[in-house]
Parts: C-alpha cells; structure tokens; sequence
C-alpha cells in the first residue's frame, strides 16, 4: 500500500466515523421526537436508518483490516485505528437501542397521551444522551480528552434521572393500572437512553485513549 493510499485510508476511517455518529445523533433526535408525537412515520424512518449506520461499520471495519495488514502503522496511527474500530463497536448499539425507542412508537396503543406527565421525563433524558453525543463528536474531531472526560461527567445525571424516574414511573403505575401497558413500554425507554448514556461514556474512553494514550474509566 502507497503512502497515498495509506492516508487516505485514514481519512475514510476518520470521516466514517464521524458520519456514523452523526447518523446516530438523528437517531436518537427522532426516535424521542416520533414517540412524543406518536409519529409512526418518523419511527419508521428511524428504524430504516440503522441500516446507514451499519453501511459505516463495514467501512471501517474494511479501512481498520486494510491498514493493519498491508501497513505497519506507527502508535499514533495505531490508536487512531483501534479507537475508531471501538467506537463504532459502540456506536452500532447505540443506534439499536435508538432504533428500539423507535420500536416502542409502533407499539404503543395511542393511549400515551394518559401519562403525558410522564413523557417530559423522557424528554428531559433524551436532550442529555443528545447533548453528549453532540459534544462527543467534537472531541472526536479535536482528539480532545478535556472534554471527552467532561461529557462523561453528564452520565451521572443521566443515571440519576433514570432511577428517579424509574421509582415515579412504578409509583404512577401502582395508583392507575390502566395505564400499566403504555407505562411500562416507557419504562423501557428510560433503560435505553440511561444505556446510550453508557455507550457515549465509552466512545469518551476512547477519545481519552486516541488523544493521550492513557487508558481510563469514564463509566
């Protein structure tokens, strides 16, 4: 492999990773937004767009092999190869747990509008997971571990959020139980954006990783 092509190789690794995120960003933007307008269209939609995110794996899994077999990269190179081959490990389940809160928009049985009250809370989770994506993406790009580790910090309100929310939700649920099927499909988003939550955490390790060399936990 030529020094050209080596380089461009790394380019497309770069860029893939950046636009499967991005794809998972809008991921996670519409699969909250088609649940609180029960747009069942969007959902679809949502869901057709893991199959982007896939299309972007293979990519780098294709440059990440490549590289490592017809060059001998150096360890700068090297971090770069093995962080984005992680953060697209990563990237790939959290556009599943976007496409199951998508799910949960087809599921539902158009009574959720009985526990709207509740629906501000998964609003308020998902603009965090959105927020730190966003953030992550920008630490990718700048190879910024200062603020790799700094979005990690947002995951400890997300957590928070989540079992308080869990707790209210149970609550809800004891005192009217006709709402129980709609609710605990909910309940489930919760899980799913505490668990993106997670996975950014990671996709932050990794940034720490890819600008420092330096190995640490962030979850």
């Amino acid at each position: 492999m030529s020094r050209e092509k080596y380089q461009r190789n790394l380019e497309i690794l770069r860029s893939n990773t950046v636009e499967m995120a991005v794809t998972s960003l809008n991921m996670i933007k519409n699969s909250t937004t088609s649940l609180l307008t029960l747009d069942k269209e969007l959902a679809e939609e949502t869901i057709a767009m893991d199959d982007i995110v896939d299309e972007h794996e293979m990519i780098i899994d294709k440059c990440v092999s490549s590289l490592i077999t017809l060059q001998q990269p150096m360890a700068g190179d090297m971090r770069l190869i093995t962080s984005c081959l992680t953060i697209a490990i990563d990237l790939e389940r959290l556009s599943d747990l976007a496409s199951n809160i998508a799910w949960v928009t087809l599921e539902v049985e158009g009574g959720i509008t009985d526990v709207e009250p509740l629906l501000s809370r998964i609003s308020s989770m998902s603009d965090i997971a959105e927020k730190m994506l966003e953030d992550t993406i920008v630490a990718f790009k700048n190879s910024d571990a200062k603020l790799a580790k700094k979005i990690a910090e947002y995951d400890d309100k997300l957590d928070e959020l989540f079992f308080e929310n869990e707790r209210q939700y149970i609550e809800i649920m004891n005192k009217n139980n006709t709402i129980i099927s709609d609710a605990s499909h909910l309940l489930f988003v919760l899980r799913y954006l505490e668990r993106i939550g997670d996975h950014v955490c990671n996709i932050c390790q990794s940034i720490v990783y890819l600008a420092t060399a330096e190995r640490v936990r962030l979850n």
